[in-house]
Parts: C-alpha cells; structure tokens; sequence
C-alpha cells in the first residue's frame, strides 16, 4: 500500500536536491576515512562501514537524478508527467540497500572465520564520529523526503541510518573484542554481522513501497476518506462514487466520481467538477492531476437517491 503523509510540510525539489548533493559529499570523505582507519586498525567492521558509504554515494547520486526528471514537466511522449522515475530512484536505492547487506554478511563471515588480531582501539573514536554524523543526517534527510513524500529520500535516509546501525554495532563488538582480549577478536565482525538484519529488514521494506508506487498500488484509507471530505465539502456535490488515486513521483493523482442533482443543467453540473478539481488541487496535499466524472443523482420520492 503507497504511504504519503496527509499534511507534509512544505518542503521544495531544490531542498531534496540540496541534501542530496550533501549527502554525496559527506558519504566520500566518510567512506575514505572509515576505510583508511579500518584497514591501519585492523577493523573489518569499519572497513565494511567504508564500503557501505561508498554505496550510499550512488544511492545518493541516483535519489538526485531520479528527482531531477521526476519534476520535468509532461510532454508529448510523456503525457503523464516523469514522476515515475523517483519511484524508479528507490527501488533502485532499495536494492542497493540489499546488495550493500549481502556484501557486509559475507564478508563478516569470512572474517569470522578467519583468525586475525582484535582492533586497535582508535577505532572506536572514528566509528563514535560516524554514528553522530550519520544519524544526524539521516534525520535531515528524511525530513526532506517526508515533507516532500519521497520515497527515493526516504529510502536514502535509511541508507544513512544502516551506516550509523553498522557503526553503533562495530562499536559494541570492538569494545568487547579489546576487554574480552584472546578470544574474542571476532567480536567486531559478530557485530556487523547482527546489523546485517536490520539493514535488510529495511531494504526489503522500502522496496515494497518503492514497488507498489510504481504498480500504482492505492494508497492508505486515510488518504483517500480525506480526499473524498474535501471534494464532498462543495456545493452541489450529493455523494461521491468512486475515488481511485495514484502516486506518481511526488505528487497524487485521481479519478474521482461525483453525484449531483439529475435537475441541474449541464453547465451547473460542469461548474461544480471545475469546483472539485479546483479544491483539491489547492489543498496541501500534493495533488497535481484530478479528473472529475459527474454523475446524475435523481431524488424519489421515499428519500432514497439512486444513480
């Protein structure tokens, strides 16, 4: 079932563009460091964090151009706008989410496997950075994608969270591996390991999601009760029929059926689908293509309508 929040805030492309681009930036300079600093002390913990960040720079990359044409107006050849390519921006970044888990189990299995020497304990100090960082722009960045109802945001917010998740476990399990001391080495990739279940959970969450938008699933119950109050509210509409709605990109689209009076002339009945479609497309719920089907109601005389 699509999500979409029934009162986003307002929030602009150019802000989902903006903080993408950051996180493009930021992802870099953390996946160089995590990977240096794993690999000088002897952490395969951080230096899957440092892999994972790497994806995170593609994801990134792929949320900023899937919202670039998603906002490209329709034409000709695409009459119903481009909003689908955010959808395909995070199935996309859904199975990047997926494939980044995959790579960090095996390769924490191998290391378990393994024998090796525990990690330094400088370590630590870079994996505490991460987290903060990490966390606080995941916090940012699923703002902007919940003002924007983005699933592609919101998909690449997660990305940032699993780091911080992978992060806050390296952490748990290099603190055992230096008090366990011999024997407990591998603390460090049990760790990144359990955070594995989490980043998955995750992926395969978003992804559904990401799907359903793009097999124009129905959205939430709410949703539509609340478009069916707003196109109820004006005048002359007696009942409503019928109302399907789609997400496409970032915004609702809908066919909605609307009852009115059999007695009223042709053009009352048009005046009021003009009113309907005018209505919810002014309310602040992202809805930017309405089409509006009248119709004829007839009053009996036991107080009963029928169509």
């Amino acid at each position: 079932m699509v999500e979409t929040g029934l009162n986003p805030p307002a929030t602009t492309v150019n802000a989902g563009l903006r903080i993408s681009a950051l996180a493009v930036g930021i992802n870099s300079l953390l996946a160089i460091g995590k990977v240096i600093t794993g690999v000088v002390g002897n952490s395969y913990a951080l230096i899957a964090d440092g892999i994972e960040s790497s994806a995170d720079i593609f994801s990134s990359l792929i949320v900023w151009g899937g919202l670039r044409i998603a906002v490209k107006p329709a034409d000709a050849g695409h009459p119903f706008g481009h909003g689908k390519a955010e959808s395909i921006a995070a199935v996309i970044v859904s199975l990047m989410l997926l494939g980044a888990g995959g790579l960090i189990a095996v390769q924490s299995i191998r290391e378990i496997r393994t024998p090796h020497h525990a990690p330094a304990w400088f370590t630590l100090v870079a994996l505490l950075a991460v987290i903060v960082i990490k966390e606080t722009l995941y916090r940012s960045v699923f703002k902007v994608g919940h003002g924007l109802g983005s699933s592609s945001l919101k998909g690449d917010a997660w990305h940032h969270r699993s780091d911080a998740l992978t992060s806050a476990a390296a952490f748990v399990g290099i603190s055992i591996a230096l008090v366990g001391g011999h024997g407990y080495e591998s603390a460090d990739d049990w760790a990144a390991l359990a955070a594995c279940s989490v980043i998955f959970w995750n992926g395969l969450r978003l992804l559904r999601a990401a799907l359903d938008e793009v097999m124009d699933a129905a959205p939430s119950p709410e949703i539509v009760d609340l478009v069916k109050r707003v196109a109820g509210g004006v005048e002359g509409v007696a009942a409503i029929e019928k109302c399907r709605i789609r997400k496409s990109g970032l915004h609702l689209s809908m066919d909605i059926h609307v009852a009115v009076d059999s007695a009223l002339s042709v053009d009352r009945g048009h005046a009021i689908a003009h009113q309907v479609k005018e209505r919810l497309m002014e309310s602040e719920h992202r809805i930017n293509d309405v089409s509006v089907h009248i119709e004829p109601i007839r009053n009996q005389s036991d107080g009963r309508s029928t169509f």
